[in-house]
């Protein structure tokens, strides 16, 4: 936004199109980055539209959150439900993972980050048994998901891809339901249920290639997750998705982790981290160089920090709620 002259906004519904200076339409913008809810949050003006502008303007909050601790909520995560130790994985000459030793635990949310060839997807593909291990072993329920057979695979563990469409290949949105229902030797209507629960109000009779990359999203989750798998893998799920579809995916996220599956993201988008992960590991030329709570892996990354945690550093918010929350219990 900072190196934009002017913004045009849609609201949609058939409301008249805005236009105006940045600052100035983002004030009222139903779609704002959290520099901007921040900025809002705190009453600041000039409404800042960097990070740079934002922190010359936080000394006051700053200041007003001291004393205040951040949520620390007790974890979630009990047993383990996968684990990954020693693995190692190359690509001819190129080595991918190394010595990478990983424990996913039922009832959290961890997040995979790393820069573009780091391994993210390398592991995934290890966990859901696409690769073979080269060194090393990788257990999902104390069995190997690569020697398992592709159906009893997706009874232990499902993936999203980062194209959701990989999974889709029926005509109709009703046909895809009604065939994983066949498939995974599911009720009828099992799947169908699980996407309106998801993403509802999506014609049963449109051709998946036709939806939005939200609901296209949901419904390949809809199709993994209606066998309800004790462990969910998702790979740069939040691509081409808007704000409120992100919403959404943060909710049911949350309810994986609370009914007890193991969810695992691997993702570029640190936003969304700080609002649900529990633990974040950081890979970097194929090795673990992180694993801790979220809250403590992000806030001391410059690369990986939210908006937020990089506004109020050396302070160690990771939204703008908290911070909200924070202020009005300093009122009361």
């Amino acid at each position: 936004m900072q190196y934009a002259d002017r913004i045009l906004m849609l609201p949609g519904g058939g409301g008249p199109v805005e236009v105006g200076e940045p600052a100035f339409v983002m004030a009222t913008s139903p779609v704002a980055p959290p520099v901007v809810e921040l900025g809002r949050l705190a009453g600041w003006s000039p409404l800042p539209l960097s990070i740079r502008d934002a922190r010359r303007a936080a000394g006051p909050l700053r200041d007003a959150l001291v004393g205040s601790v951040p949520p620390n909520p007790e974890r979630r995560a009990t047993t383990s439900a996968a684990s990954v130790s020693g693995l190692h994985a190359a690509y001819g000459p190129v080595v991918a993972l190394r010595d990478v030793t990983i424990d996913v635990r039922h009832g959290e949310v961890l997040a995979v980050m790393g820069r573009n060839g780091a391994g993210k997807s390398t592991l995934l593909s290890h966990l859901v048994g696409l690769r073979a291990p080269q060194a090393g072993k990788v257990l999902v329920a104390d069995q190997e998901p690569a020697r398992l057979s592709p159906k009893d695979a997706i009874r232990l563990i499902g993936m999203v891809p980062q194209d959701p469409g990989l999974l889709l290949s029926a005509d109709s949105v009703g046909a895809e339901c009604r065939a994983n229902d066949h498939d995974s030797h599911l009720e009828p209507g099992t799947t169908a249920a699980t996407l309106e629960r998801m993403v509802p109000g999506v014609d049963p009779a449109a051709h998946p290639r036709d939806l939005s990359e939200g609901q296209r999203l949901g419904l390949a989750l809809a199709v993994v997750l209606a066998a309800s798998p004790p462990v969910v893998v998702l790979d740069e799920p939040t691509r081409g998705l808007d704000y409120q579809a992100k919403d959404r995916l943060v909710a049911l996220l949350e309810e994986l982790a609370a009914d007890g599956h193991a969810v695992v993201l691997a993702t570029h988008d640190v936003e969304v981290v700080a609002r649900v992960a529990d633990r974040v590991v950081v890979l970097a030329a194929g090795e673990v160089v992180a694993d801790g709570p979220a809250r403590e892996v992000v806030t001391h990354s410059p690369v990986f920090a939210p908006q937020v945690a990089k506004v109020l550093a050396p302070g160690t918010w990771l939204t703008v709620p908290e911070v909200g929350h924070a202020l009005a219990a300093v009122a009361s």
